[in-house]
């Protein structure tokens, strides 16, 4: 299968790229300057010359604090950056699965998000990804898939567990908030989901298997359970370790309003796509093990 993923660097078009090959799939990345989000000419070129059998829209605005300063940027992106690339997706007659975030929601649910749920999200990162969302199923609805996904890391690009393990590198302690909740993912992970949900769609054409799906790893942990097991398995490595100072969400204010609950209920792609995304322990361990 010839997959087109827009984005170069990103952690999910990297880990494609590594787990494609794993597969036997060939993944194209097109980005800058070659696709440009805020250039419909260079969007529809680029997808069409890459003759993919299936495109995966991963490129994004991800600078969620900065964005509520520059709203306009993020929804050129998010928004009407995702049209474009599912329009080019219908013209050329291939499906698309779009990557979107928790931060659709409010995070005030005491209960894992699903799919049915009313979005509501307090910043513009968040509305910004639910006008993508939006914009990717008015214009290619029919065959496509969006898939939220959330707590992002890998071995690549910038990410929390990268962070940890350089902050450790010279400091005893660390402060980390632990009243936030969610779904520590690897993009590896994620990498094998979509490729599991993209050999789905070029075999079938059943409507269910299109809409929005939520994927995560399954388990729950708070930013500073996560950095107590990060450090946990650097001690073992003799890597970089240091004592996680508990704080709570208002003791490190930012610009963008993040949610409490980021959880997210992955019954139905389990259901679905037969997808089931490991434990984000052992995930968790294989990556700061690479790095």
């Amino acid at each position: 299968m010839r997959i087109a993923v827009t984005g170069r660097s990103g952690q999910v078009v990297s880990s494609l790229l590594d787990r494609g090959l794993a597969y036997g799939h060939d993944v194209v990345a097109i980005g800058r300057p070659d696709l440009d989000l805020a250039d419909p000419v260079t969007v529809s070129q680029s997808l069409e010359a890459a003759a993919p059998d299936i495109v995966v829209s991963a490129a994004a605005y991800t600078a969620v604090d900065k964005a509520e300063s520059d709203a306009d940027a993020a929804h050129s992106v998010n928004a009407t950056g995702a049209r474009l690339v599912a329009d080019a997706a219908r013209m050329m007659g291939v499906p698309l699965i779009h990557l979107s975030t928790d931060y659709v929601f409010d995070g005030a649910l005491n209960r894992p998000y699903r799919e049915t749920d009313a979005p509501a999200p307090t910043g513009v990162y968040g509305a910004s990804k639910l006008a993508g969302e939006r914009a990717v199923l008015e214009t290619h609805g029919d065959n496509s898939v969006v898939l939220r996904v959330a707590w992002v890391y890998s071995p690549f690009g910038a990410n929390f567990v990268k962070t940890m393990l350089r902050l450790a590198g010279d400091r005893d302690e660390i402060s980390v908030v632990a009243d936030q909740i969610g779904n520590p993912t690897s993009a590896l992970d994620i990498a094998d989901g979509i490729l599991q949900v993209a050999a789905n769609l070029s075999a079938s054409t059943d409507p269910s298997r299109r809409g929005i799906f939520h994927m995560t790893a399954d388990g729950e942990a708070s930013w500073a359970d996560l950095a107590e097991a990060i450090f946990a398995v650097a001690a073992r490595r003799g890597g970089p370790v240091a004592q996680v100072r508990r704080i709570s969400t208002a003791d490190f204010p930012t610009a963008a309003c993040r949610p409490a609950n980021s959880r997210l209920d992955c019954s139905l792609i389990a259901r679905v796509h037969g997808v089931e995304l490991p434990n984000w322990r052992p995930s968790l361990e294989a990556v700061v093990v690479r790095l």
